[in-house]
């Protein structure tokens, strides 16, 4: 194991610090990172996805943000086959990767790999895009309920991209959803690999959550989304059914109060972190750190890991 190559992990809920932990890193051991975020792959989408400006790097290279447009469609397996290409390119003699992972099914894919599910059917995928036109997502929702309940449960009704894929495993597969995930994974191999994560207390966690929102919009997310608007990226692309993205462009188009939005943008981020939570506790093997990636004390402690991991 020790003539591995390493790869380190930093993972937790969102607004923790896990960028600015990556980058002490990554300086302290010849790192690149690498996002491991499923909003941050789409161009234009940049302060409220919390993408690293250039000024902030301190000469870094970073990898995996802005793959595609905020039209086009991005799996978790679109993301696992560009990860291992950056992987290829980071990896060597003096390159530490560190993955910065918000996105549980992103870094389960990546890690673990992923069931062998069936390719994607373009009519298959038309005829349920026009019974949402027609009837609505929630209705295709309780399809999806009929047809694998378990799968559903664990869908919004709302998020229309993910209830069409699912609905046509289901058909295409011919079984439940939890029978072809439970199969057929490839998990990675040729790394060793050390999770560091970062947990900070609830409370400390919420106030941090509240203060990073009113930083964005500090920093311009509302003239951002007000540009994407102007610009005619499609009410329906993926990025504007992302946390903050939603309220602000209601804000724009004059059918929400921004003080309202802001307070519930703040509420949606802290119930997202609850369920990052859950999910990365289930995560094996993570050395928990309890504070936030600026803290000297946790990043005191993360340089020691990751000391080890690139002995």
């Amino acid at each position: 194991m020790s003539d591995l190559p390493p790869l380190i992990v930093v993972l937790g809920p969102t607004a923790t610090g896990k960028s600015r932990l990556a980058i002490h890193l990554a300086r302290h051991v010849g790192g690149e990172i690498l996002a491991c975020d499923s909003t941050q792959v789409y161009r234009h989408f940049d302060i409220g996805t919390a993408k690293v400006p250039p000024a902030e790097q301190h000469g870094i290279p970073h990898h995996l943000t802005d793959l595609v447009e905020p039209d086009q469609v991005f799996t978790a397996g679109e993301y696992r086959a560009r990860a291992l290409g950056a992987l290829a390119d980071v990896s060597g003699p003096g390159k530490v990767p560190i993955l910065t992972a918000g996105t549980g099914l992103y870094l389960r894919a990546l890690l673990l790999g992923l069931a062998d599910a069936p390719t994607r059917s373009e009519e298959l995928r038309e005829r349920l895009r026009e019974k949402i036109r027609a009837h609505g997502a929630e209705k295709l929702h309780r399809m999806l309920a009929k047809l694998d309940r378990e799968a559903a449960a664990k869908i919004a009704p709302q998020d229309a991209q993910k209830v069409i894929r699912a609905i046509e495993m289901r058909v295409l597969a011919g079984k439940p959803i939890g029978e072809i995930h439970a199969g057929g994974r490839q998990p990675l191999q040729g790394y060793r690999v050390t999770k560091i994560g970062l947990a900070p207390r609830r409370p400390e966690l919420y106030e941090r959550i509240n203060s990073r929102v009113n930083a964005m919009l500090s920093a311009g997310w509302l003239d951002e989304v007000r540009k994407l608007v102007a610009a005619g990226v499609p009410a329906d692309a993926k990025p504007f059914q992302f946390i903050g993205y939603s309220q602000l462009r209601a804000c724009v188009l004059g059918e929400a109060k921004l003080e309202e939005a802001v307070a519930q943008i703040q509420q949606s981020t802290r119930q997202f972190a609850k369920r990052q939570i859950t999910w990365f506790r289930k995560e094996p093997h993570v050395h928990w750190l309890e504070g936030f990636g600026d803290d000297p004390r946790v990043v005191s402690a993360a340089i020691g890991l990751a000391n080890d991991s690139s002995a």
